[in-house]
């Protein structure tokens, strides 16, 4: 490729160690859409014929069936998949293919094949988070008279409807798939054309180029367009939000299953068994899909890290740019995958749940609260409070199971009217707050929940061809 200026064939040692095929062959697909763009415009602007068109289209077509069909096998020695596939057009066309290249670098080339895959893989990605969405609206709906503990610090704080527990997660993801249609919107401008870093003297058609590949237009600037990896990190950081959220839920869900808390069951498909106990049931799954959170991270600030140091504009270290995307795409994918799967088998104990509030303390701020209404400042309302729990404690006394006059003993103010309020259900449909985990607001989330899920898979202003 570069013999006109150098004496020396490059050492083999140096060929092996800087080719990117195992990184970017998958972008072969994407290479060949963008080529067949590059040639119809590099044709209508006078730099190659109708005829080279003709070849070059022919050719190009021919090699994208070699692709799918696995016939075409990648020489290593030309290092990555753009030279494989302009060697691969010129051996089948003759001249005709070595023209392609006019007016374009490996660094516009490469850009702009991988804004094409990733459209391919975000789309894929949006469909899956879509899927696990719907799952949680399911268990929402399905669970919404089920009453369990809320948790602060891992301590019982307050009953809720384990439907406003689904409901939490659901939002948390859909925050995520809005982070996707964010990185989506981040290709929308298509950087073929830019060069190597200063643009063309050829009368190159940028405009037209980007209409053919479905983008909005061309990007800006030569130099930001090459040197930039903006964009994949917002699909980094679309993987990296998306896994933090499902290893919280892995880590909730490993939780409740256990004996110790025992209100959840996981479905046995999704678990596995010890090659020494019979009697476990371990949530391999989950755990896996906590730790994989950890590489989603990693490869996250890797490429962080690469890009920070990096002068204007592009450097060899950005060949490295897709090893960690890719990962992490692919990693995104299986989890939502799997986990949503795995959503759909649980199954709940609500008498095991509700067992968790015999000593009722878990109502203390409900007693607050109703002293609150009776003229009681809340922080006195907290002291008070806090010492009938204290004694109920030391007497191994639920507090759900008091008369009034042992209340009254420690809170004068209490009348009869409260001992009804001492109820979980009553607890938790009294938390009728916008938001809060009433039954009334949790199938108000769940109905808004839908409409904007609907809305969200049907965003028409998110390029996904």
């Amino acid at each position: 490729m570069w013999k006109g200026r150098f004496k020396a064939d490059t050492d083999q040692r140096v060929r092996d160690f800087t080719q990117s095929l195992d990184l970017d062959w998958c972008l072969a697909e994407d290479d060949i859409r963008g080529s067949l763009a590059h040639a119809k415009m590099l044709c209508e602007v006078g730099i190659i014929t109708r005829e080279d068109l003709v070849l070059i289209e022919r050719g190009l077509n021919e090699i994208l069936e070699e692709v799918r069909s696995g016939q075409f096998v990648p020489d290593p020695g030309l290092e990555d998949v753009h030279m494989n596939v302009e060697a691969r057009l010129t051996a089948k066309v003759g001249p005709s293919g070595a023209k392609l290249h006019s007016g374009r670098s490996r660094n516009d080339q490469v850009a702009t094949a991988v804004r094409l895959y990733l459209r391919r893989r975000l789309k894929d990605l949006k469909l899956s988070l879509g899927g696990l969405l719907k799952n949680l609206l399911e268990l929402s709906r399905r669970h919404e008279d089920v009453i369990v503990p809320g948790y602060t610090h891992l301590q019982q704080a307050q009953p809720i409807s384990l439907g406003h527990y689904w409901m939490s997660h659901f939002w948390a993801f859909l925050r995520d798939g809005e982070r996707l249609d964010f990185a989506l919107r981040s290709l929308r401008l298509c950087p073929l054309g830019a060069g190597a870093l200063a643009g063309s003297t050829l009368p190159l058609d940028r405009f037209m180029t980007a209409r053919e590949l479905g983008f909005e237009g061309p990007t800006e600037n030569s130099l930001d367009t090459v040197a930039q990896r903006d964009v994949l990190l917002d699909v980094h950081y679309f993987c990296l939000s998306c896994a933090l959220h499902w290893s919280r839920l892995c880590e909730d869900l490993i939780i409740y299953a256990s004996r110790e808390f025992g209100w959840m069951d996981l479905p046995d498909q999704f678990c596995t068994g010890s090659s020494m106990m019979p009697q476990k049931k371990n949530p391999d799954v989950l755990e896996l899909s906590r730790g994989k959170a950890s590489g989603v991270l990693g490869r996250f600030v890797d490429l962080a890290c690469m890009v920070k140091g990096l002068p204007l504009t592009y450097n060899r270290d950005l060949q490295e740019d897709k090893r960690g995307l890719f990962e992490n795409l692919n990693v995104t994918q299986s989890v939502l995958s799997v986990l949503s799967a795995l959503l759909e088998g649980v199954q709940v104990d609500p008498d095991r749940g509700v067992k968790a509030f015999e000593d009722g303390l878990a109502l203390a701020t409900d007693v607050a609260e109703y002293l609150v209404m009776r003229g009681v400042p809340f922080r006195e309302a907290h002291e008070k409070v806090g010492k009938l729990v204290r004694w109920c404690v030391d007497n191994q006394r639920s507090l759900r199971t008091l008369g009034i006059e042992e209340i009254s003993r420690f809170i004068p103010e209490a009348a009869e009217d409260l001992l009804p309020l001492l109820d979980v259900k009553a607890s938790v449909d009294r938390r009728t707050t916008y938001g809060g985990t009433s039954r009334e607001q949790v199938r108000r989330q769940r109905e808004e929940g839908e409409r904007r899920l609907s809305a969200w898979l049907s965003d028409s202003e998110v390029p996904l061809d």
